[in-house]
This record gives C-alpha cells, sequence and structure tokens, in this order.
C-alpha cells in the first residue's frame, strides 16, 4: 500500500495518510488523522507528508498499539489510538437513521445521511462507501452485513 502512495521523492499525498494508516489495521477518527497530518507536515502545507517525517510517528505508533493491544486494552480497550469502533456501536448509530427497524437504508437515504449531517463526506469518500456498502441488487445498504465486513478483529 506505502509503496503505491509514494512519489520518486519520497513524499505522500496527505490525502493517502488515512488509507495507509487504515491498511495497517489502525482506525483513527477524521480528528485523530486532521491531528496526525499536522503533526509531520511542512510548516508551510505543500499537500505532501516527507516519508521520513511520517515513518517514526507511524512506527510509535504502532508499537503503542501492539504493547497496550496485548496488556492493557483488554482491561481498558480506551486507552490506545485509533482503536476500532465497537461493533455494537456502530450497529447502534445505523439503527438511530433506521427508525422503521427495516434492517437497511436505501442508497438515497445513505447519501443523504452522510452528505448533509455531520461532518459530510467528500464526494471521493461517498463513492468509495457506496461502492463497498451497497447491494447492487437491491440498492441498498443491509447495514448487519456492511457492520460485519467493517469490524476488525483485535484478536
Amino acid at each position: 500500500m506505502l509503496s503505491k502512495c509514494l512519489t520518486m521523492n519520497r513524499i505522500i499525498q496527505w490525502i493517502e495518510i488515512g488509507t495507509i494508516i487504515r491498511s495497517l489495521g489502525c482506525c483513527p477518527s477524521e480528528g485523530e488523522l486532521h491531528d496526525l497530518i499536522a503533526e509531520v507536515e511542512e510548516e508551510e502545507p505543500t499537500g505532501y507528508i516527507r516519508l521520513e517525517k511520517f515513518l517514526p510517528v507511524m512506527t510509535e505508533i504502532l508499537l503503542e498499539r501492539k504493547d497496550k493491544i496485548n496488556t492493557v486494552a483488554l482491561l481498558l480497550p480506551h486507552t490506545y489510538r485509533y482503536r476500532p469502533i465497537p461493533e455494537d456501536s456502530l450497529l447502534r448509530a445505523f439503527e438511530v437513521l433506521d427508525p422503521a427497524k427495516r434492517g437497511f437504508l436505501t442508497k438515497e437515504e445513505l447519501i443523504k445521511y452522510m452528505t448533509e449531517e455531520g461532518e459530510p463526506f467528500s464526494q471521493e469518500e461517498m463513492e468509495e462507501m457506496l461502492s463497498a456498502a451497497i447491494d447492487p441488487e437491491s440498492n441498498s445498504i443491509h447495514y448487519k452485513d456492511y457492520i460485519a465486513m467493517m469490524v476488525v478483529d483485535e484478536n
């Protein structure tokens, strides 16, 4: 993944940072991503992150995560960075959007919620989510299936 995002000058577009971090099994929020980018970005933002600034920070996060998963995180899961959202929390969030308890949202409903409510998704983020979430036969998202696909096994 990282090799696909690197340029010849050993720099990464900042927009790829989230994809890279998630490919390493971390689940940062958008706020945590912005904090990380601010930490490794040049003083004059260029839209790119230098690999030599990114790698030490990411290595520290991964080592911290590994140590805490192996010890404290089993007792206190809220103590390590970039932890995944629990499956039951994701289910409750989708159920709030589905007051009729149908077990699915239409594509149109999902687009409305994700682009007009809270922190709106960009067009690119929306297209990426739709490609993974929408059942092409019903043109809807069966959210229990989608959640099962998204959940990260911490063991």
